[in-house]
């Protein structure tokens, strides 16, 4: 019988190894799987390449990992906000490195991995810094920059339901990069607020089908993921 659950966030992350690339879900708070962050903490794997729309808020979470220096590599759209202090002091000490990534380069190079598409041009970026050292090509008159597929060891993700074969459903705005990372990742653990019965969940409504996740994490709800209609 297949069923992905696993006991605790501390048993689905225990084979992450030293200098592993882990995709972070996202946008902020919203859909951040602080449980897996946490757990991956306390796991103590280090030389991390992170992936993730931003560098972390405030203390919790990913701000957290890059905290307890963790965090190798970033690459992100958004490394600064009022509360980035935690990657702020990193980066001015020269003790992270940042691969800033355009927002939408940045979900399409990591859909382009789960899509099994090696590289795509893009006339996002072309003719500033963010272009230096690619490739660039005029197609149909535009100036257009090489950006290469990204892929990662890990994707930890945050849902709001999903049955033991994997099959995942989100919360509105939670969503955000969740399913792109489940498909671009070796190995993606997902954590959900209500395990289901297989069949309970609509096929036409499951946005992350089985196949991408491997392992699941039940969590219980936080105040300030209250249930609304999933998407």
């Amino acid at each position: 019988m297949i069923n992905k659950f696993r006991s605790s966030a501390a048993s689905a992350l225990a084979d992450v190894p030293d200098g592993a690339t882990v995709m972070i879900g996202g946008f902020g708070s919203a859909g951040q799987p602080h449980e897996l962050i946490d757990a991956l903490i306390a796991q103590g794997a280090r030389g991390l390449t992170v992936i993730n729309n931003n560098a972390g808020n405030g203390d919790t979470g990913l701000a957290a990992l890059l905290a307890a220096g963790r965090v190798r590599k970033i690459v992100c759209s958004f490394p600064r906000q009022a509360d980035s202090h935690h990657f702020d002091a990193l980066y001015r000490a020269g003790k992270i490195e940042l691969e800033l990534v355009p927002q939408g380069n940045l979900a399409e190079r990591i859909r382009a991995a789960g899509a099994g598409i090696g590289a795509f041009f893009t006339p996002t970026g072309y003719g500033t810094a963010l272009a230096e050292g690619k490739e660039t090509r005029m197609l149909q008159g535009r100036g257009q920059v090489l950006e290469h597929a990204l892929h990662a060891d890990y994707a930890l993700i945050q849902a709001e339901r999903g049955d033991r074969w994997g099959n995942l459903v989100y919360n509105k705005t939670a969503r955000n990069f969740g399913p792109i990372m489940a498909a671009a990742a070796r190995i993606t653990v997902a954590t959900v607020f209500e395990q289901v019965e297989l069949g309970a969940l609509d096929p036409e409504a499951v946005v992350t089908p089985g196949l991408y996740v491997q392992r699941l994490v039940q969590i219980p709800r936080r105040a300030a993921t209250a249930p609304q209609e999933a998407a």
